[in-house]
């Protein structure tokens, strides 16, 4: 087909080309069908699509933008059934498990408001150099990354903190220290899925920026402590380990460790608990470490108390000092018995560089729940001038495992506060005039859309647990009046359609 002006203006997008050929198609296939003559209809038609897709398709590559319309698929008497599933490890959400991801949020984000955070968000696609800066994470292995159209290279994000630091730079001196930030955003992880890990999930993060001190941690930890206390999480239920990196450098500097090594063998030592420990001392070794390096890391990393912990590494350092800071400020914030020393808990990102804490199942069954730390030093991998800052992550999808074993899932059904119905089918239009009425007010309304028997909108009402039945009848609508039934007493009564509050 040759290419008029008029095909150049329309061919340009698969929309705009759809616009204009789908009115002229229709009309050719209900001209042949309806044709005396002998066409076959269905091979006719395929035949003009087909042509008309490949002339688009021609015309885009000769002159339009590159990618700016895909050839049309060939059409074939079958349609192919999709894969009804969502792309593995990732979730749908459908209502019964809307309401729950927002009942979590809504405890997350009512938690920070009560510690006067201000909530933030970001880009769910950022640049992949953001998160691949850093050495020594296995977190550059599960980025899901590509190139986008303009040559970029861009990453779903892994996690927030380096988005964080990303504003934090951007916004500058426009805002005033300390900081004090939270977000619930989605997170995208290509990794092996367990029990609560999934390649997509969401976290709640809160960070402070600014502050130096331990009281920074000790306040996020509360924070954390505070969001379980209101969904019926107990000490008994979830502790928080907890340990300073400073720990690791003091021992490494005894062995003469460089400094470029300790973000690997942080990597290393985060798998205690997932791989057995012949296998820690083997990459170790492989790092370069001696074979007595390894072993007084080892011992010292299996320390559970904060007195053999200062015995080992000495009352002069500053990763004692800040341990007995952090103990001393949960007994005042009164979460002391949540709290246990355990030296090998290191937290597997590069970036933390003090402080770092994890919140566990006490029966073991689940990995971490939340975990975080101090992070003093990121600012200045991305160009920028440090700042000290803190901060930890808190997923959904372990929380929820943890709840559904504990019995504590709350039951959420949905609920409206009433049901509108016209008894006729010509009210119809007056009981959308009654439920705007009440939706002005403030009141949640299911208005029955189609002709229904009463027995199915007492069903509905059931299902929906509405508050009241609220019924446009023929007799009542004469007299400017609409019947309320409610639906708990079964008391009944009429009122002025403008008196329906």
């Amino acid at each position: 087909m040759p290419a008029t002006p008029f095909s150049r203006s329309f061919l340009i997008s698969q929309p705009r080309f759809n616009h204009y050929i789908n009115p002229i198609f229709r009309s050719v296939t209900h001209q042949l069908s309806s044709s005396p003559f002998p066409f076959n209809v269905k091979s006719s038609t395929v035949r003009f699509h087909c042509a008309l897709s490949q002339a688009a398709e021609t015309d885009s590559t000769s002159g339009g933008r590159s990618g700016a319309l895909s050839p049309t698929p060939p059409v074939t008497g079958e349609v192919k059934k999709i894969d009804v599933n969502p792309p593995k490890g990732t979730r749908d959400f459908p209502p019964e498990e809307m309401r729950l991801r927002n009942w979590l949020f809504n405890n997350f984000k009512e938690v920070s408001r009560l510690y006067g955070f201000e909530e933030i968000d970001f880009p769910v696609l950022e640049s992949e150099a953001l998160f691949v800066r850093k050495a020594g994470e296995e977190i550059k292995d599960q980025l899901y990354c590509f190139e986008d159209r303009g040559n970029r290279r861009v990453a779903l994000r892994p996690e927030l903190t380096p988005s964080l630091a990303r504003l934090v730079i951007q916004k500058g001196k426009s805002v005033s220290l300390p900081l004090k930030w939270f977000t619930v955003g989605q997170c995208w992880r290509y990794e092996r899925m367990t029990r609560g890990r999934r390649r997509e999930h969401y976290q709640w993060n809160m960070d402070i920026i600014g502050v130096p001190g331990v009281m920074a941690e000790a306040e996020l930890i509360s924070s954390i402590v505070s969001f379980f206390k209101r969904i019926g999480i107990t000490e008994s239920d979830v502790g928080f380990k907890v340990s300073s990196r400073k720990v690791l450098q003091e021992v490494l500097k005894c062995y003469s460790i460089p400094e470029n090594m300790f973000g690997k063998v942080c990597v290393i030592i985060d798998k205690i608990e997932k791989i057995p420990v012949d296998e820690i001392k083997k990459e170790l070794k492989a790092l370069g470490l001696s074979q007595e390096a390894v072993q007084e890391l080892l011992q010292v990393l299996s320390v559970k108390s904060l007195t053999e912990l200062e015995e080992r590494l000495g009352g002069s350092g500053e990763a004692i000092a800040d341990l007995k800071q952090l103990f001393s400020l949960a007994e005042k914030f009164g979460y002391s018995k949540w709290l246990q020393l355990d030296a090998s808990v290191v937290r597997g990102l590069a970036y933390y560089t003090g402080i770092v804490f994890e919140g566990f199942d006490r029966e073991g069954k689940l990995r971490a729940i939340c975990g975080g730390g101090r992070y003093d030093h990121l600012f200045s991998t991305f160009g920028a001038d440090d700042i000290p800052a803190c901060g930890f992550g808190f997923g959904d999808a372990v929380i929820v495992e943890l709840l559904r074993e504990k019995g504590l899932l709350p039951e959420l059904s949905l609920q409206v506060h009433n049901i509108v119905c016209a008894l006729d089918e010509e009210l119809q239009g007056c009981a959308a005039m009654a439920a705007n009425i009440l939706r002005e007010k403030g009141q949640s309304v299911d208005l029955v859309l189609e002709s229904k028997p009463l027995k199915w909108v007492f069903k509905r009402a059931a299902r929906t647990n509405a508050e009241r039945l609220v019924l446009v009848g023929n007799s009542e609508w004469q007299r400017g009046m609409v019947r309320v039934k409610i639906l708990s007493t079964g008391e009944q009564y009429e009122v002025k359609l403008d008196d329906l509050k």
